[in-house]
């Protein structure tokens, strides 16, 4: 049963509602892919303060188009589902990613970090990122490593003086 014109317009008005709040819109193709599959993606989304949207290429057009962002949603293949990160354009991403790996009926096509568009290469380079934990360990081992080196230099004049007095005894 196709839509009514007013049931249509509430899909549009939602997707523009959602543009408002994320930081993060990814497109992924879902062609082929379970509904328990889709559900268990749901649970785990939402369970990060994500979420995906399925809708049609031609309502999500408009609502890209009232946006003010550019692109053309009936240039994506397959399906489209879109996943909306609200806190962060990380954790989508890196979510999305490790499903596509598991499931190949999952593919990222693109998306919007930031209103800015990114391709499906530029969101799987995001999503293989090192946590922010990781980064701030190499960081801080970045900083450290001049201090840590000078002490090693240091600690080998006296390491040296000891060699040489410990021979003299011997």
């Amino acid at each position: 049963m196709p839509l009514t014109k007013e049931q249509k317009k509430k899909i549009v008005d939602s997707l523009k509602e959602k543009m408002d709040k994320q930081k993060a819109l990814i497109f992924v193709d879902f062609t082929g892919l379970k509904v328990k599959d889709l559900s268990d993606l749901r649970k785990k989304l939402k369970a990060a303060s994500n979420e995906i949207k399925v809708a049609k290429k031609t309502l999500f057009n408009i609502a890209l188009k009232e946006k003010g962002l550019k692109m053309e949603a009936k240039e994506l293949q397959g399906e489209i589902a879109l996943v909306f990160g609200y806190e962060d354009f990380i954790s989508p991403a890196k979510m999305v990613h490790q499903l596509s790996k598991d499931n190949p009926n999952i593919k990222i096509l693109g998306g919007f970090i930031e209103n800015k568009y990114a391709d499906a290469e530029n969101i799987i380079t995001l999503a293989e990122l090192p946590s922010r934990e990781v980064l701030l360990a190499k960081l801080v081992a970045t900083i450290f490593a001049p201090v840590s080196n000078l002490v090693n230099v240091l600690q080998g004049n006296v390491k040296g003086l000891i060699y040489a007095l410990s021979g003299i005894k011997k």
